[in-house]
């Protein structure tokens, strides 16, 4: 029982075990579609603990043994508790897990795992195949980085705690930068700032280089008056104070905002939309264009200014994704309505990528369409997740369930939104997509990858 896994990623012994030392690596690894989220990180790979937590407040909690570290060949952690909430997993018995490293050549390093426990491989399988895929992904993305120029940096970042921000916070921190979260409640620690959106702080963005600007009110639900201003109010406003702040002598130099694809319109057809390509109809195109125009005097400070675009994300842990998987799990799943609407993605990692690129690529400025290189229709997108989860997509969504959920000017402008955008700007940078096939983006969130 158990498993051994291994994997060879071209990056140095040293390289790699570094990364698995830093904070960030952890949340990096576990799969989105368990449910599991990082409570702590261990602060030593050779004798700290990290916790997870579990459904219904449970804890798994991760003691590393400090007889058995061997950096940068080996660190070893085992199932321990601490508290009644961490003693029932402790019922599956044993579970130790060694992380073995060794040099293949002077710049390849085999990645091998070790679990022991009362668990068959097959079910721990995919968990391995998600963690070598992300650590050599990530790996490399600090590596562009590296050779673009980069050095440790310091970020401040708004929306910390949302999906993209949680994960950017971790990409960031595990390639050795410093990352400051804009919080709303009082900080908590050195690395965090409190944020008024409305009053920002003269000195918010003090000692920081770039600030990546995610925060906002989700734009799902039904456009209602009260819905409508809640989108538009969290995003222009705080947007142009930020910038205003980031304009001051010793700001940072690059400010990254949250854009969307949402200004090209919701319904162009099958023209290829590109970063020049003008701006569309419709509430989401208006106050996305009024977002983008917020961080003016950002960029009349001379700051390099980008407003990322992004398409639909896909990620297990939110989003659209989150909402279809059960649905696709019990056969229920379906194409939206006539199925020929154009949907523009992009895995969620991807845009990750496309953030920290934003951050140190002085060539990225303006808006940057954060998408896949290969859009898909809508049928064909269901038709991709269907076979992921290995179930029938036989169902169409009639445009009334929409309707229905989201009122006709949300299911409009979300739901049925018809936009055949392309990343040209990322292209012409060279920039290398994880997952430039929407079947390859689902399955490395569902688990259902290859190895």
């Amino acid at each position: 029982m158990g498993i051994e896994f291994e994997s060879v990623v071209d990056h140095p012994l040293d390289e790699v075990f570094a990364w698995h030392t830093r904070p960030g690596a952890m949340p990096r690894l576990v799969p989105p579609w368990q449910p599991m989220t990082v409570v702590a990180e261990t602060t030593s790979v050779a004798d700290g603990r990290a916790v997870l937590g579990l459904p219904a407040g449970l804890r798994w909690v991760a003691q590393h043994e400090g007889a058995d570290y061997d950096p940068p060949h080996r660190f070893v952690d085992e199932l321990s508790s601490d508290g009644i909430m961490s003693w029932p997993p402790r019922l599956i018995g044993r579970w130790r897990h060694t992380h073995d490293f060794s040099a293949e050549g002077a710049d390849c390093t085999r990645v091998h795992d070790r679990v022991e426990a009362p668990i068959p491989a097959a079910a721990l399988r995919p968990t391995f195949v998600y963690r070598h895929r992300q650590l050599a992904d990530d790996l490399d993305a600090h590596r562009d980085a590296a050779n673009a120029g980069l050095t440790r940096v310091t970020v401040a970042v708004t929306g910390a705690s949302g999906l993209v921000g949680s994960a950017l916070t971790a990409l960031l921190t595990s390639g050795g930068h410093r990352v400051i979260r804009l919080v709303r409640h009082a900080p908590t620690g050195a690395d965090e700032r409190q944020w008024d959106p409305d009053a920002p702080a003269a000195d918010l963005l003090a000692g920081t280089d770039a600030v990546v600007h995610l925060a906002g009110t989700s734009i799902a639900g039904r456009f209602t008056d009260a819905h409508r201003a809640a989108i538009r109010d969290s995003r222009i406003e705080p947007t142009r104070k930020l910038a205003e702040v980031a304009a001051r002598p010793g700001g940072p130099a690059t400010f990254v905002s949250a854009s969307a694809i949402g200004f090209y319109g919701y319904d162009r057809g099958d023209t290829p939309l590109d970063e020049d390509s003008s701006r569309g109809d419709g509430f989401l195109a208006d106050v996305v264009a009024d977002w983008e125009a917020a961080t003016a005097p950002a960029t009349e400070a001379g700051r390099r200014v980008v407003a990322v675009r992004t398409g639909i994300v896909q990620a297990a842990r939110g989003g659209t994704l989150k909402l279809f998987r059960p649905l696709f799990a019990t056969g229920l799943g379906g194409r939206l309505g006539s199925g020929e609407q154009w949907l523009s993605w992009i895995g969620i990692d991807d845009l990750l990528d496309v953030y920290y690129r934003a951050i140190y690529d002085d060539r990225l400025s303006g808006p940057v369409n954060a998408v896949a290189p290969n859009p898909v229709r809508n049928v064909d997108y269901t038709a991709a997740l269907a076979r992921t989860m290995h179930r029938p997509a036989l169902l169409p969504v009639p445009s009334f369930g929409p309707r229905l959920l989201l009122g006709s000017q949300g299911a409009r402008e979300l739901a049925e939104a018809n936009q055949r955008v392309l990343p040209v700007k990322l292209k012409d940078a060279g920039h290398r997509f994880r997952q430039p096939e929407v079947g390859d983006a689902l399955a490395h969130q569902l688990g259902h990858a290859q190895a």
